[in-house]
């Protein structure tokens, strides 16, 4: 019986503890110097092509990937707070042909707004992989919020002709670090 009563005792005192506090004036003018500057990092885009893809009928060509929608900017608190963007491109190549990457970012009337352009070197039994990072801020920022869509091509450069049976691929990963003001 004692047991209980002590266990009830350091209740009411812990319940008691809890209703006590201290208080002091809120000032909420301070909530006009707020500024957060969050920074978020997300996939952009993503390609694994394999060799004997740039070989149809025993000819070599070119691939270029359909226009895919790049709207992110459509959002009014995407484009009013964004103040800085990077996006970083990681391109390994076990092809043994040197390749270039091009980017072509468009606005809604299909016209270039940006574009990036990446050498990759042809494979030579090491590793190769290439990395560059594209930054947009102030004027090339202003370029990129205009975008809605992203062309992708790959452009082979002249070296050893590329069979059905050719060994190797091109991949690509990519993503995006982008920087926010919010006040």
């Amino acid at each position: 019986m004692k047991l209980y009563q002590y266990n009830m005792f350091f209740r009411l005192i812990i319940v008691a503890l809890l209703f006590c506090s201290c208080a002091s004036d809120l000032d909420f003018d301070q909530t006009k110097d707020l500024k957060l500057e969050p920074v978020f990092v997300a996939n952009l885009t993503y390609f694994d092509v394999k060799a004997n893809t740039f070989v149809d009928n025993g000819e070599e060509q070119d691939v270029v990937f359909n226009v895919q929608d790049f709207d992110v900017f459509r959002d009014s608190f995407f484009r009013d707070n964004l103040k800085k963007a990077e996006f970083n491109f990681e391109i390994d190549n076990t092809i043994a042909r040197a390749y270039i990457v091009n980017f072509v970012f468009l606005d809604v009337d299909n016209q270039a707004v940006h574009h990036t352009e990446i050498d990759v070197p042809a494979y030579t039994n090491t590793p190769n992989i290439v990395k560059y990072t594209d930054v947009f801020e102030n004027e090339t920022l202003d370029l990129l919020k205009k975008s809605v869509k992203l062309e992708i091509g790959i452009t082979m450069l002249p070296g050893t002709p590329l069979t059905p049976d050719s060994p190797g691929r091109l991949k690509l990963r990519s993503g995006a670090t982008v920087y926010f003001e919010i006040k």
